[in-house]
């Protein structure tokens, strides 16, 4: 009995995410807002690994050594670009070898938005702001994108990922309505964010973004940088600035000191939310409701 339950462990832990797996295409997704539409296109079928553990930043992380077995396995591998997910760039090359790799920056249909930001830099390198799925239309293609690949690499479930993604476009259709909805009486209201990542939520539903404390995420701004943000609360008259829960506030509480705007937080990574086909509507979600709550209760005081 106990070689039986010995030899059970050990083909279980040789299969990809478990017995169903085995037989299923191999997915990888770098990010969990992707896999969350991913794993929707595959409900039912299999679920995808997700490559960027909750709750670090895809700005700055590194692949551990199951990374890199899970890429080696790999079939099929999403990720959004070189801009983004910059720790990627060598292991894809060199250990997925195997592996389609679809680059979802440059699917047809994703529109990535320019950056915006104070001092003409960027870390985007011209190619846009990668934070591509902040837009519910880039969230569509984004959903085509993986079902076409999907399709091509196991047609036996084709009709049920076209179905699957069929009810995923009519779920992102109303998710857009609804938080057009929620965010209008917002859209004049000028507020700060902590990096320069929200341009497609900001075009998407005609906010008013007017500053960011920083380019990339993992780097400090100078004294310079701070004293024209300073200036940039003062005269837009902003109420807000958003701090991220994945980096440390104090640089925001610092910026905010001795000033009338408060601090709210914005997560666009959806660092503490469960993986799943349902990550990406409580992201969008919680991504209106932190605008509204801070910018709405700012502006009634």
């Amino acid at each position: 009995m106990t070689r039986l339950i010995l030899a059970s462990i050990f083909l279980l832990n040789t299969l990809w995410v478990g017995s169903t797996f085995a037989a299923s295409p191999k997915v990888v997704v770098s990010i969990l807002p992707v896999h969350s539409l991913v794993a929707g296109v595959m409900e039912g079928i299999a679920e995808p690994r997700l490559l960027i553990r909750a709750g670090t930043s895809p700005h700055s992380t590194s692949l551990r050594p199951s990374d890199a077995r899970i890429l080696s396995q790999a079939e099929l591998i999403f990720w959004v670009s070189e801009d983004l997910e910059t720790f990627l760039i060598k292991p894809l090359q060199g250990l997925a070898k195997k592996a389609q790799i679809i680059e979802l920056m440059e699917a047809p249909g994703v529109t990535p938005a320019k950056p915006k930001n104070n001092n003409g830099d960027s870390h985007h390198h011209g190619h846009g702001d990668p934070h591509i799925w902040l837009s519910t239309s880039n969230a569509i293609a984004i959903v085509r994108a993986a079902t076409g690949a999907l399709v091509n690499l196991d047609s036996e479930n084709a009709s049920r990922y076209e179905t699957n993604a069929r009810k995923l476009e009519i779920r992102l259709t109303l998710l857009r309505e609804n938080l057009a909805q929620r965010l209008k009486p917002i859209q004049q209201i000028p507020y700060i964010v902590f990096h320069d990542a929200y341009g497609a939520f900001e075009r998407e539903f005609s906010l008013k973004m007017v500053g960011a404390v920083t380019i990339i995420p993992d780097h400090k701004p100078g004294i310079r940088k701070l004293k024209h943000l300073r200036h940039e609360i003062a005269e837009h008259n902003a109420p807000c600035v958003f701090a991220e829960p994945q980096f440390s506030p104090t640089l925001i509480k610092t910026l905010i000191s001795g000033t009338k705007a408060k601090m709210g937080v914005l997560d666009p990574i959806g660092a503490r939310l469960a993986p799943g086909p349902n990550a990406y509507f409580e992201l969008m979600r919680a991504m209106a409701g932190a605008l509204t709550k801070c910018l709405a209760n700012s502006a009634t005081r």
